[in-house]
């Protein structure tokens, strides 16, 4: 028995997910709560003041420093 996956259950290429949906776009709003989110934090009182020190300090580009 072969363990290659059939062809029909592999991802195509005409099926991967474009660059700009796989990246946050800086420069447009950024919320703490996206801040504390991406971060992989709840969303507590103490997160959204990090966030938003954070935000304060690096603008919306924090938010890419977090995500791959």
């Amino acid at each position: 028995m072969s363990t290659s996956e059939p062809a029909a259950s592999r991802p195509s290429e005409d099926r991967a997910t474009p660059d700009r949906l796989l990246h946050a776009r800086t420069g447009t709003d950024v919320s703490p709560e996206d801040l504390v989110l991406a971060s992989g934090k709840d969303l507590t009182p103490h997160n959204l003041e990090w966030a938003k020190r954070k935000l304060a300090a690096e603008g919306p580009s924090a938010l890419e420093k977090l995500l791959p």
